[in-house]
């Protein structure tokens, strides 16, 4: 199963190919899509993104994650969350929202089991 490509993304709003939704924050994995909700995990722009954030990700077999840290880097990404990828022998990419979504579909393009999660505001 492939991972879908992001078809667009503007302030607030993502839309991800394959699926009605609109998306302000979203996790995409191989074979899908759905929000991220914040508010499952307790997350804020700071401390930032958590490895709780991202197991659901994980768990489909990913072997790269591209987190979109919003589109003025807003959302902080602690050295644990980054840790707790490469320990599981995942490689990550911590970008701007537009250029984590470029990179994203790029590795999507190639074939990469990729997943991500993207902030699209601050």
């Amino acid at each position: 199963m492939s991972s879908p490509e992001i078809a667009s993304l503007s302030w607030g709003q993502m839309k991800v190919k394959g699926c009605s939704t609109t998306y302000k924050d979203c996790k995409v994995w191989p074979g899908g899509s759905r929000i991220w909700d914040w508010r499952e995990t307790g997350t804020n722009h700071s401390p930032g993104v958590q490895p709780a954030d991202l197991e659901e990700v994980v768990k489909k077999g990913v072997k790269t994650v591209v987190i979109g840290r919003g589109m003025s880097e807003a959302l902080q990404v602690p050295a644990s969350t980054v840790d707790y990828l490469k320990k599981n022998g995942i490689e990550v990419l911590v970008l701007q929202t537009e250029e984590a979504v470029a990179e994203y579909n790029a590795l999507a393009a190639q074939g990469v089991r990729v997943g991500g999660v993207f902030h699209s505001t601050c």
